[in-house]
């Protein structure tokens, strides 16, 4: 009995490496339960909104421990700091509270996730030794200080009125499907749904059961499956495989992180149908993109917007008469957007390549006089995704690489150690692999009128079945996946 509890104890107790993960099956026995506490409390509101803040609290607990706390600090800096935006008369006063929340915010930021690496630059300008600091990470702390960010922006610029119930701005900002990994929410779009409190339809449950598939699948069947299997015996070591190897590791990668990060969103989104909140897409079919533009609509959308309406705007934007200072502003704000990421200077080469990419676009945009009317043929269309995927590739390139000495051995690997002619040997050695490649872009590049057809007609069967179905594929998938748990990526930003 003693043994029994104490496993117990450690199943349930923080365990740095083993977060409560949408993929494992221990969030599944977890999530079953909640669920039937979650419908037993439906005529009781404000309990059942504690229950899901708590419940929210321990799956963060179990990714970042005693962080929970400053998650919590925030919700109540926010809170009173919004009340008090909302009150406030005095433009000066108003535009000191919005500074300060965001020097709070950035500040976090800096600490948590910079801080070492301007240590480090200090004593490599000094020349004195560098010894870093043990910082904790806390888990999905760019995710939320970008939504305190909002909520508070969003007030001063009169888009929303600013919540006056505590609880109902904790549930906003604990909430746990968006939490770790987003999408970045934005309060006037979640906070009318907690006041409204509406149950979750039928069609919200059949969408969201699918979503979860759909998630699982792109997570665990392709990404994991081909990371550790190729994608990272490649980056880890370049110069030991062909050019040839070395440009499908590229795109094995490029695959790996859309079905990682894509997976994660749609199982955010499915959670969140589920107990009845409706959250906007963050992927729309990105690879199909004719432009750096538009895969910039299509991929991770929540940031993408944030970074347009709270960073690239307020920076001025296209609106300044100057175009090299339109493109600066782009450029910046892709640089940024990189740093974001993380404290590293290939995350910033990733931004600033990026954002190069989007002016260079504007420009031949501008020179040829193409319109938002423009409508190429087919094959242009076709030669205009080809193009993009390939430059977005050769981005995630640095994305993925650990310095730029990995990036050089790839690209001289590609361009003077090609062999081409080991495809028939790679086909046979990874065959595996390559069909989890061919299968996971042959998905992606489905028309969506597929993927509708498949929603419409899971949503036929009765949503016990559905239910039942998500839980076998989770536990098939438990019992087929490698023995360690591979981590969602973007739980580390």
């Amino acid at each position: 009995m003693n043994d029994f509890i104490t496993s117990l104890r450690d199943i349930l107790l923080y365990d740095k490496q083993s977060p409560l993960l949408f993929n494992t099956g221990l969030f599944l026995l977890l999530f079953v339960l909640f669920l039937l506490v979650y419908e037993f409390l439906s005529g009781h509101r404000k309990i059942k909104m504690i229950f899901v803040i708590l419940f929210s609290l321990y799956f963060y607990y179990k990714s970042s421990a005693e962080c929970c706390f400053i998650l919590l600090g925030v919700c109540l800096f926010d809170f009173i700091l919004g009340n008090l935006l909302g009150a406030a008369k005095s433009d000066v006063a108003r535009r000191s509270m919005v500074a300060v929340n965001v020097i709070v915010n950035v500040g976090m930021l800096v600490y948590f996730k910079y801080f070492n690496l301007l240590l480090e630059a200090f004593a490599s300008i000094t020349s004195s030794d560098f010894d870093p600091l043990q910082i904790i990470l806390p888990a999905g702390i760019s995710f939320f200080t970008f939504r305190s960010i909002s909520y508070i922006v969003d007030i001063y610029r009169g888009e929303m009125k600013p919540c006056t119930n505590f609880l109902n701005y904790t549930f906003y900002l604990t909430f746990f499907p968006p939490l770790l990994a987003g999408p970045v929410v934005r309060a006037k779009d979640m906070l009318p749904q907690v006041e409204k409190a509406a149950p979750a339809t039928q069609e919200m449950i059949s969408s969201g059961f699918f979503l979860i598939i759909c998630g699982l699948v792109k997570k665990v069947i392709i990404a994991d499956y081909i990371s550790g299997n190729f994608v990272d015996r490649i980056f880890d070591n370049p110069s030991l495989y062909t050019g040839f190897e070395n440009l499908m590791g590229i795109y094995g990668f490029t695959l790996q992180l859309y079905c990682d990060f894509s997976g994660y969103s749609d199982m955010a989104i499915g959670l969140a149908l589920l107990l009845g909140f409706r959250f906007k897409d963050n992927f729309n079919s990105p690879f199909k993109s004719q432009s750096p533009q538009e895969f910039w609509r299509r991929w991770h959308i929540s940031l993408s917007l944030w970074l347009r309406d709270y960073l690239y705007i307020p920076l001025g934007g296209s609106r300044t008469k100057k175009k090299w200072q339109s493109h600066a502003n782009l450029i910046t704000t892709m640089a940024l957007g990189g740093l974001w990421h993380g404290a590293s200077l290939m995350y910033i080469i990733w931004g600033v390549w990026n954002g190069i990419l989007l002016v260079l676009h504007k420009i031949y945009k501008n020179i040829l006089g193409i319109g938002k009317d423009d409508r190429p043929g087919f094959l242009r269309r076709l030669f205009n995704i080809f193009c993009t995927f390939n430059l977005m590739a050769f981005g995630f390139m640095f994305f993925r690489s650990e310095s730029m000495e990995k990036v050089k051995e790839m690209l001289h690997q590609i361009l003077f150690s090609f062999h081409a002619d080991v495809a028939p040997q790679f086909l046979d050695g990874y065959l595996l692999i390559v069909i989890a490649i061919i299968l996971g872009y042959a998905l992606h590049f489905t028309p969506h009128s597929w993927f509708l057809w498949t929603q419409k007609h899971f949503s036929r069967v009765p949503y016990a079945v559905q239910a039942l179905i998500v839980a076998l594929i989770i536990l098939v998938i438990i019992q087929v996946r490698s023995s360690d748990l591979v981590p969602f990526i973007y739980l580390q930003y």
